[in-house]
């Protein structure tokens, strides 16, 4: 019989959480050396000394900087040789459930503003608008850069943490199916794949348009997927079935009114709005709706919502929910229709 497992003293637990902005710059160092790609691709471990030949690092730096994660179940260390665990897996370019475009994403847009959180809690002023002098959005957007680092990484949470969220899911009816700020154009691409009957529209702002086009030829659906750059909030197109995926969780409640009103006036009476979103559970359990919450408290002016108030921001632009559909992932499908 194994002996039971110690309990954490609770000041061990507080110095982890404490000190975990540590932690968050090692994992986008390796992420940022590519470091798992290089592991993933030999086929095997590698010599710490290889690995900062190849990716131009210290020796003695990078060993201290393993040895760290090694102790966290990111790598493993057998002397001198570094191998990848499932974990540290997760960082290299090639995995399924790659989260290496995420890594790189935090570090070089969330991590700097969220300096700022205190400011948050007592002004209500997001910590990127502060930090920033202007909206994540904006700042985002003027930079192609930074515009391509994003859809990177709403490319991979898709791959990644809503992989087999629409198994066995049926799309509602309806030929032309819209997803606004639909990014990379993943989301719609999972949804109509295979269903030869549906058109698509990815809608988003210009910038961010050019992934969609890259995403949709990939996929073969140039000749059934259309890719429209726009505002909406102040218009989106015609459409049958609307899908809005993580995009309500961004903005305040007004503003996320408007643009479900946007949606209600294009697509009029009769209209299927699908809300893609984690849904906050109202009991104490951890969830990742909670942790993102977080994310939204120092990047925007939004937040995740719990059922009840998904259904009064749909409401009061005339949309009823007319059912939650969970899934096998962290997230909901809100489905609701145009009054």
């Amino acid at each position: 019989m194994n002996p039971p497992m110690p309990i954490p003293k609770p000041t061990d637990v507080m110095l982890q959480m404490a000190g975990g902005f540590q932690v968050s710059q090692a994992v986008y160092v390796v992420a940022k050396l590519d470091l798992p790609t290089m592991l993933d691709e030999a086929g095997g471990p590698l010599t710490v000394s290889e690995l900062a030949e190849l990716s131009g690092a210290q020796v003695q730096h990078l060993r201290r900087l393993l040895r760290t994660l090694a102790s966290m179940g990111v790598f493993l260390l057998d002397g001198d040789e570094v191998s990848l665990t499932p974990i540290g897996a997760t960082l290299s370019r090639n995995a399924d459930d790659s989260l290496h475009a995420v890594a790189l994403m935090w570090m070089e847009t969330h991590y700097a503003p969220f300096g700022d959180l205190l400011h948050t809690v007592k002004t209500g002023e997001p910590a990127a608008n502060h930090h920033l002098g202007k909206s994540f959005i904006d700042w985002v957007t003027e930079n192609p850069d930074r515009a391509q680092l994003l859809s990177d990484a709403m490319a991979s949470v898709t791959k990644g943490l809503r992989t087999g969220m629409f198994d066995d899911y049926a799309l509602p009816a309806g030929e032309l199916v819209a997803d606004i700020g639909g990014a990379d154009g993943s989301v719609l691409v999972e949804l109509i794949k295979d269903l030869p009957d549906r058109r698509g529209i990815v809608f988003d702002l210009p910038p961010v348009t050019q992934a969609a086009r890259a995403t949709i030829a990939a996929r073969g659906l140039d000749g059934r997927v259309e890719v429209v750059g726009g505002d909406f909030f102040d218009s989106v197109p015609a459409a049958d079935v609307y899908v809005l995926s993580a995009i309500l969780h961004d903005w305040d409640d007004a503003s996320a009114v408007r643009l479900l009103q946007s949606v209600a006036k294009a697509g009029g009476s009769g209209a299927r709005v699908l809300v893609i979103e984690t849904v906050v559970p109202d009991g104490g359990e951890p969830h990742l709706a909670k942790m993102s919450d977080l994310t939204m408290l120092g990047m925007a002016p939004g937040m995740e919502r719990n059922r009840a108030e998904y259904e009064s921001l749909l409401n009061a632009a005339g949309v009823g929910i007319d059912r939650v559909v969970p899934t096998s992932t962290p997230y909901s499908i809100i489905e609701a229709t145009v009054a």
